[in-house]
């Protein structure tokens, strides 16, 4: 009797651990369970261990008693481990806003909260830009040519000036489109559709750069008179940050200005004198006005006591004497122009520092503040719009490519990649619109900004490998027929810019998140150095609530037993980034099945994303718990936050199946999975991938009457012949023998690839001109 009652005592509090269940309560049931082991005389150890269980919940749950025996003597502890900030990091970790990620890392996060926010919307002006100047773009799009000729063509860029283009986020005043979040993102995503060189083209100067910079932080001078030629494209931008030497540490650029006086204008101003290298800068080839980050030095004084001004953003004039711009780099896959630019003692007077005199020293923090909502917009917009076609068009091929005389989807091994396509794309899309209505809320959310950046960025790279080995030797072939290898190809941008993938897992998302979001840290480091959902979904909203439960418990373990040195514990970061990503992810599959109005044929792809996220959940945590600084501690942590081990499982083959056959047939769910993707009707690559997949589900009753009385599977070689024989056994009817003869057709030009002679082989790949590759210097 008293064996059981110990271990009953024990395992209530583990329970109670499990479920989340409020500390409030957890503390008022063990005293009650403490005073009936005295009330009934039972052994005193039953007793004792109860009323010792229940004595630090009591502590935990009175906030005056918690502070006065646990907190404050913690809190003086933790002042003495924490890592030294520098100015730069400090500027980072107070830049944007929490949100969701916050709620998360409470343990307890607010569901109601979460699904009272409005589903995603586009205003009328912005469905009409998009059904207009964004379509019509899309027409005049050929990434083949584009890659041949390594620009888009002049009547493009002609284009593109003449509808604002470049003018998403500038206001409305100064002759912008003035677009939300959701506008721009939604912009971005339909071009990218069609071609992704165009799609970086315009997203560059509607994300970070010159126009948010004086949007948010430049004179009234400077936005009357950058800010028109910037919208009307008369002045095309660049930004200029990453250095040969300065790449993912951006804080550590070489390039430096000096503060002097010279000769501007026929008179002696004010200003500083700049030299700068850097290279990977987007537009920089073609960019009339160069941004340009650099750190400022006053060794005369001019400015006041301080040598060392740090980090500032200026406006360089591209025909500005010293300035040298021009020269490009080619990245792989999608030729937008991209280049070097450098400049040695160049004086700029003190009226081009964006935000005037004032401003300078203050560039870290102006980037950090635009970064932290810009992260969230265009990449992950190229990886949503990048989901959307391959779900379209590899859905397409599996249905009309065959082999041993059925579609390839049939086969278990393609169903496998065509459900994570779609599975993948789903929640991209789910995490990528809920974090735009945030943003379109007034949140700079930086840490969500970095999920989405690199998990997004990661399931674009995923799915297209997976669409690559779907499509076989159709994927490899380049040519005008191949919609797939140019976007292969071009997958390590997404992955390489705006912080390189691997440093944000492993040092932003947790590392950031940890002080941002959590309940108190951000605070004390500061002090120290200065509609309900059905039974089945609700069962979802649970688990995450348990896994985020875990997830805090874990965390602040580790911070307290690391302290300073977590800054460098960078593989424990990661798997804590994991974590974290995946629960948002989680919470946004959801929020987007309720803002969808719950549509029970997208069930499927909701039970996948979700079981795929707190898998990853759980498998993070596990590797924090098996790789634990201490490993008693760990193992007590384990079996609270995992008394029955692995429960999250990955979602099952029927699921799989399920979101196969939904990419190979026409749908609903399909619909609201590619949404806004651009369909071409002429050329040779995703027109013809899409044409004959309506052909086919168009022919499949004749399809199958043949086969079924001919015993004889139609092919392109011996269609005309079948559908004859069929026509004269009354087995179809003359329509339908065109349709299948029609859909053999388009099959056989889907499943073609483009051929050269070796004359026209220099002119398939660089067009009439020498190959830039042979100009490089």
């Amino acid at each position: 009797m008293t064996t059981v009652a110990l271990i009953t005592v024990v395992l209530i509090p583990l329970v109670l651990a499990y479920f989340a269940a409020p500390v409030w309560f957890a503390a008022l049931l063990m005293t009650a369970v403490a005073a009936g082991a005295f009330w009934i005389s039972l052994h005193p150890a039953v007793a004792i261990a109860a009323a010792l269980i229940a004595l630090p919940l009591v502590v935990a749950a009175l906030p005056p008693l918690r502070r006065l025996l646990i907190t404050n003597h913690l809190f003086d502890w933790f002042r003495k481990v924490l890592p030294a900030m520098s100015a730069t990091e400090r500027e980072a970790l107070e830049s944007g806003t929490t949100w969701w990620d916050a709620e998360l890392f409470s343990g307890r996060p607010k569901w109601k909260k979460l699904l009272s926010h409005p589903a995603p919307s586009l205003t009328e002006e912005e469905r009409a830009f998009i059904d207009g100047p964004v379509e019509e773009l899309c027409r005049m799009l050929d990434e083949w040519q584009i890659y041949n000729d390594q620009d888009l063509p002049p009547e493009v860029w002609a284009h593109l000036k003449k509808h604002r283009f470049f003018s998403m986020i500038i206001p409305k005043e100064y002759g912008g489109l003035d677009f939300s979040a959701q506008g721009n993102a939604a912009v971005v995503t339909k071009i990218a559709t069609r071609s992704s060189s165009a799609a970086t083209t315009v997203m560059v100067p509607n994300s970070l750069g010159p126009g948010e910079l004086l949007h948010y932080f430049g004179t009234e001078a400077q936005k009357k008179h950058y800010l028109p030629r910037l919208a009307s494209g008369e002045e095309i931008p660049c930004f200029a940050l990453t250095s040969p030497l300065a790449g993912s540490d951006a804080a550590s650029m070489p390039d430096k200005g000096i503060v002097c006086k010279g000769e501007f204008e026929g008179k002696e101003v004010l200003g500083l004198r700049v030299s700068w290298d850097k290279r990977y800068i987007t537009l920089a080839p073609v960019a009339t006005l160069v941004g340009l980050a650099f750190k400022a030095f006053d060794p005369d004084g001019l400015l006041g006591d301080k040598k060392d001004l740090g980090i500032t953003c200026a406006l360089i004039p591209a025909s500005t004497a010293g300035v040298e711009n021009g020269k490009r780099h080619i990245p792989g896959g999608a030729p937008f122009m991209n280049g070097p630019t450098r400049g040695t003692e160049v004086f700029i007077p003190m009226d081009w520092v964006i935000g005037g005199q004032e401003r300078v020293g203050q560039g870290w923090r102006m980037l950090m503040h635009c970064l932290s909502a810009g992260r969230a917009i265009s990449l992950p917009a190229l990886s949503v719009a990048c989901g959307k076609l391959l779900s379209q068009v590899t859905g397409a091929y599996a249905r009309v490519r065959y082999q041993f005389k059925q579609p390839i989807g049939n086969f278990e091994g393609v169903q496998e990649p065509l459900a994570r396509i779609a599975g993948e794309t789903y929640r991209m899309d789910a995490a990528h619109r809920m974090t735009l209505v945030s943003l379109d809320q007034g949140e700079k959310p930086a840490v969500l900004s970095a999920i989405l950046k690199a998990n997004l960025t990661e399931a674009y790279r995923r799915l297209t490998i997976d669409s690559m080995d779907i499509h076989g030797g159709k994927g490899i072939i380049m040519g005008p027929r191949n919609y797939l290898g140019l976007i292969y190809q071009s997958v390590p941008v997404a992955i390489t810019v705006e912080g390189a993938n691997i440093l944000t897992r492993s040092m932003i998302i947790f590392g950031q998140g940890a002080i941002r979001c959590h309940p108190w840290l951000l605070k004390e480091m500061t002090a120290a150095t200065s509609q309900a959902p059905d039974a089945r979904r609700a069962s979802h909203y649970k688990r995450i609530n348990r896994l985020s439960a875990n997830f805090t418990l874990i965390a602040d373990a580790t911070l307290l037993i690391l302290g300073g040195k977590f800054k460098f514990a960078e593989k424990l970061s990661g798997r804590f980034a994991d974590a974290l990503s995946h629960l948002y992810i989680a919470s946004a599959i959801l929020k987007r099945f309720e803002d969808d109005g719950r549509p029970v044929d997208d069930l499927a792809l909701v039970e996948w994303g979700v079981a795929d996220s707190l898998h990853r959940v759980e498998e993070a945590l596990h590797g924090v718990l098996a790789n634990f600084p201490s490993g008693a501690i760990g193992w007590i942590l384990k079996r609270i936050c995992f008394p029955f081990g692995r429960v999250h499982a990955e979602s099952d083959d029927r699921t799989g199946r399920k979101i196969a056959m939904m990419l190979m047939s026409h749908n609903a769910t399909r619909d609201r999975l590619t949404h806004d993707v651009y369909r071409a009707t002429e050329g040779v690559g995703t027109a013809i991938a899409l044409k004959a997949f309506d052909a086919v589900l168009a022919a499949e009753q004749a399809e199958r009457a043949v086969v079924s009385g001919l015993k004889r599977q139609p092919t392109p070689v011996n269609v005309d012949k079948l559908a004859a024989q069929a026509v004269e056994a009354g087995l179809i009817n003359e329509e339908q023998a065109r349709l299948l003869i029609e859909a053999q057709r388009l099959s056989a030009e889907l499943i073609a690839v483009d051929e050269f002679d070796p004359d026209a082989l220099m002119h398939a790949q660089f067009g009439e001109a020498e190959s830039p590759l042979a100009k490089a210097s």
